[in-house]
Formats: C-alpha cells, structure tokens, sequence
C-alpha cells in the first residue's frame, strides 16, 4: 500500500481518481504548515503540492520512503529538485495545463485597465454615475508587445488577432516559423516596447529576465502605454512601473504576479488605473480540473513505476556507472547556461564535439545535460533531461556530434558549437578529476575558469590599459574578482577577459565597463 500525502489543495477530481485506487491510501491536508509536515513525512511514499510548501533538503531527509514528489502547477520553484535527484527522487509536474487560463486572464486584464472597469465599477458602488469619467480605449487597431512567444504568448497573440490588433512578439528562442505561424511580426526587444501600445509578459523568471522591464526599457515606450504581467513577479521593476504610472507615462496597467507575494504596504492599491488579481493566472476551474486528473494520474503511475509523461528530473543521473560522464554532463549543464546568455543570434544547429577518452557512444547525457541548461531559462516549462532533445526539435534546433580523434590537449574534453548558418558561438570544457569543472574555450579564446557563479565577459582591442581600467571600474562599485583569466588571438588583435565576481553586476556597471576605451563589448554571465 502506498501512502501519499497531499499538502496542496486540488480539484475533487483529483482525489476521486487516487481514492479509487486500490493500492493507495491517500490524505488530503491543504494548506498543511510546514512545522507540522516534517514529523509525519517519513510514512509517505509520494507528497502531492503546490506552492505553499516549501520541499526543502530537511523535508527530503526527513522522508526516506519518499518515491515521488508531485508538483500541482508548471512551476517547481519550491522543491529542491537538485536534493531530490541525489537522493533518487522522482519530481514530476503539469506543464500546459493552466495555458488558456493564463492567457484569458491576461485579456482580461488588458480589456478592464483599458475601459477603466475598476474604478467605474467602485463609482457604481458608491451609487455615482458619472459615465464621462470613464472613456477608455479599444483594442483594434492598437499594436500589442508579445514578451515571450511560448504557450501562453502565442495564445494571447490568437486572441489579440481576433481583436483586430497589430502583433508584435520578442522571443529569441524560438524558429521564425513560429511567429509566422501565430501571425506575430518578429521585433527586437527595444523595438517592440518601443512601438508597441500595450506591453505583455509571459517569459520565465530568471537572472536574465529579472527586470527586464526596468526604467529604462519604460522610458522607451510610448507615453500612455499599458503594460500587463501575468507571468511572474520580478520580471516588471516594480518601483520603476509605480513610477511611471504616477507620471503618467504608463496610463494602466494589469498585474496578476508580484516580486513578493503577497505584496506587502502595495502602493499599486491606491491608483485606480491599476487592476490586480492575486496571482489567479490558473484558477480557473477548468485548469484545475485539468491539472488535477494530470498529476493524479502520474503519482499513481509513478508509485507504480510505470512511464509519466512530465518528469522534472531524472534521477539515475546521479548514479551512472560511468562517473566521467556523469561528472561531464554537469559540466555540459553549465556551458549551456552560458551559451545561451551568450549568443545575438537565433540558434539552428548544435554541433557536440567529444574529445580524448570521451566518445560520442558514451554523449547521451552529456548531449541533453547541455541542452537542459541552454534551454531552461528560456521556457515556461522546466526543462529536463528527459524532453531537452525534444524541446529542442520543436525550436527547429539541429543537433549533431562527432568524436574528434586529433584532440591531444586533455584526456578528455567536450566542445558545442552554434550556429545558425551565418554566425557561430563555440564553447569548451575539461573536468579534472572529482567536481573539478573548468570552461576552457569561447570561440578562439582559451582559458581555465571556473563556470559557476557570476560571471562577465569582454572582448577588447589588444592595448594597454584595458585591463587595468576594467579592475578599477569595478574596485569604484565595490565589485570583487575571485577569477581573473585573459586570452588574445593575436598581439595588438582583440582579447577576451574572463572574470569571476562575488557579487551580480547591475546595468550600471555594465553601461561603466562599455564605456571604457578600447572595449568592443561586455556580457553579464550567470551560472
């Protein structure tokens, strides 16, 4: 008998399917404080959840049964799927399932904040009838900002469609036949918040998606823009939106999800050109449903150890027999993380290139470890190894690999180049004996440099003084090097620094580096 326990509240669905189940027996606790989750976890089998309980590396080792940790929602940013791994623990979710909800949420948003539906609606409460206060916009004929073309954004881009906008979307992730397919004209990213009349959000969460929209990506828009975020919090400045809502240089705007939730003191309370929901983007009763046959269904597959269809992780990784390739395909995971922050360019071809002992026979896992880390800050999906290839394939990525057998430097190494037929981003790795991970290639330039942590790049013309102004810059905004590795192609041609540092470069610094003579360019890596 498999004992599950279930901490999040779920669609009555969900519990007829597991009650029906003869081999289990589940509780139903929602809403079950964490304090009192521990004493009790070490009898279950499977935890179902939302995001109210944090699956921390205590909870784990207080579960030794535990088999399964299911995950009611897209996101697992409460579970330390990295502890669950090690400790042979499957992690699986319900990508998709809350899609239409989201995007209908986000028109909804968009549609009340443009005919002012809030504060006409409270003037009714009040009894008051003052219908000229409240003349809003239409949507046709306006053009809408697409942030982010993946299942929620090319739904709205439908929607808007159907309200007779423009459609302009910014995902450089994704193949142009996508955009052509959802009938979305394909923009930079500055471009698009600068032509567009309303600004949506439906990106992921990450180092490089935080603020995306800041200050100065606002003071770029037109002057009575909407912005609407339904993604997740963190990814608008807030203080930067409440700014420019005062000013009026943002008329309205929808929120649904906020850096911290629930906002404390919320100021975006007192303007009446504000509508906000408390992140209710899958609460629709439809999602639920769909997302409770979902992750019912594969816990009970799960515990049954048959084959589900959303896995987050895999957990045999940690216990391959080979540790070399165990030990590459984490350092794989860190290239792609850095590759992807590297490229200007639409990737269409990965060509992987096995060195010395490492052959290509043994690059199943090495193959998807980097595509795991290319892709994963760059979906609504969490990226696993199980459907990295085929997340791949559906962005019209090419992968091929080949053993090199000239390659003498190490005895072993890993090369990935990039390419979308015109332009092309290599990079290298060595590991030397035990979690000893080093980036030894970018493009023509080697170095020995450890991929972890905060990270930046530049490539300068070879002259004096560069790096010296590169360290005082830096010193100047308190940021300290912990790595430091230079590498030019040629005396007086271009170097490329490599430098590891303590602390996240904000854009300031990074506007400060580029200014700096001689510097051609400067990348903000984080791994």
């Amino acid at each position: 008998m498999h004992r599950i326990l279930i901490t999040g509240a779920l669609h009555p669905v969900a519990l007829e399917i597991l009650n029906g189940a003869r081999d289990v027996q589940a509780d139903y606790r929602p809403d079950l404080p964490y304090e009192e989750i521990l004493p009790i976890i070490g009898a279950y089998q499977a935890l179902i959840t939302r995001s109210e309980t944090r699956v921390t590396r205590e909870l784990i080792d207080a579960a030794p049964r535990l088999k399964v940790i299911a995950r009611a929602a897209v996101g697992v940013g409460n579970v330390d799927v990295d502890y669950a791994t090690d400790k042979g623990i499957l992690v699986i979710n319900t990508p998709g399932k809350n899609t239409n909800a989201a995007a209908e949420l986000t028109l909804a948003l968009l549609l009340a904040a443009m005919r002012k539906i809030v504060p006409a609606h409270r003037r009714m409460e009040a009894r008051g009838w003052e219908r000229h206060q409240y003349t809003g916009s239409e949507l046709a004929g306006k053009t809408i900002g697409i942030v982010g073309l993946g299942n929620v954004g090319h739904r709205v881009a439908r929607f808007a469609r159907a309200f007779d906008m423009e459609v302009l979307a910014h995902d450089p992730y994704i193949a142009d036949d996508v955009f052509e397919r959802h009938h979305a004209a394909k923009a930079a990213l500055d471009d698009l918040v600068a032509a567009a009349d309303v600004v949506t959000l439906h990106v992921p969460l990450t180092p490089q998606t935080e603020h995306l929209i800041d200050a100065a990506r606002i003071a770029r828009m037109k002057s009575g823009v909407v912005i609407v975020n339904t993604a997740r919090g963190g990814i608008v400045d807030e203080a930067a939106l409440l700014d420019a809502l005062r000013s009026g240089k943002v008329a309205a705007a929808g929120i649904d999800t906020w850096a911290e939730e629930p906002p404390s003191g919320n100021p975006f309370a007192d303007l009446p050109q504000v509508v906000m929901t408390p992140h209710i983007g899958a609460s629709t009763r439809e999602a639920q449903l769909r997302v409770g046959e979902s992750i019912a269904e594969q816990t009970l597959r799960a515990l049954r150890d048959e084959v589900v269809d959303y896995p987050v992780n895999m957990p045999r990784l940690n216990v391959l027999s080979n540790p070399r390739v165990k030990f590459y395909a984490v350092l794989a995971e860190k290239l792609g993380r850095f590759a992807v922050q590297s490229l200007d360019f639409n990737p269409r071809r990965i060509e992987v290139m096995y060195r010395g002992e490492l052959s290509a026979e043994e690059g199943l896992m090495v193959r998807r470890a980097f595509l795991k880390g290319f892709l994963r800050d760059t979906a609504e999906e969490t990226i696993t190894f199980v459907n990295a290839e085929q997340k791949a394939g559906e962005r019209r990525i090419e992968i091929s690999e080949a053993d090199d057998p000239h390659f003498t430097d190490y005895p072993s190494a890993v090369q990935f180049e990039i390419t979308d037929h015109e332009h092309s981003f290599k990079i290298g790795g060595v590991v030397f004996g035990e979690n000893n991970y080093r980036l030894s290639q970018v493009n023509d330039f080697n170095f020995e440099v450890i991929p972890d942590g905060h990270l930046l790049y530049v490539i300068n013309i070879d002259r004096p003084g560069v790096i010296g102004d590169i360290g005082t810059t830096l010193a100047r905004n308190e940021i300290n090097i912990s790595q430091f590795e230079l590498s030019r192609n040629m005396p007086g041609g271009q170097a490329m620094s490599l430098l590891r540092v303590d602390t996240p470069v904000d854009n300031r610094v990074l506007e400060a580096l580029r200014a700096i003579r001689n510097v051609v360019s400067v990348r903000r890596i984080t791994i």
